[in-house]
């Protein structure tokens, strides 16, 4: 099972799938474990005070991000 990420509409990334695929590290290069969930939401407006997860602070600060993708070529 793949693991796929979806930009939330004005919220958080939120990424599902066989997670135990996954290394999610911080900046020190130390892991997070995700092990035995089967979704994530990651922070994506920088408000959380649980990065790198997502603690709904963005809709108390009224978070508005691009709503499509763009094609990159």
């Amino acid at each position: 099972m793949t693991v796929e990420i979806v930009a939330t509409k004005n919220g958080p990334y939120l990424l599902t799938g066989d997670l135990s695929q996954l290394e999610l590290r911080d900046g020190d290069g130390q892991l997070y474990d995700v092990q035995g969930k089967r979704r994530v939401f990651l922070c994506r407006c920088g408000a959380s005070i649980t990065k790198p997860f997502c603690d709904g602070q963005h809709s108390k600060i009224g978070f508005q991000a691009a709503e499509a993708a763009v094609s990159s070529g």
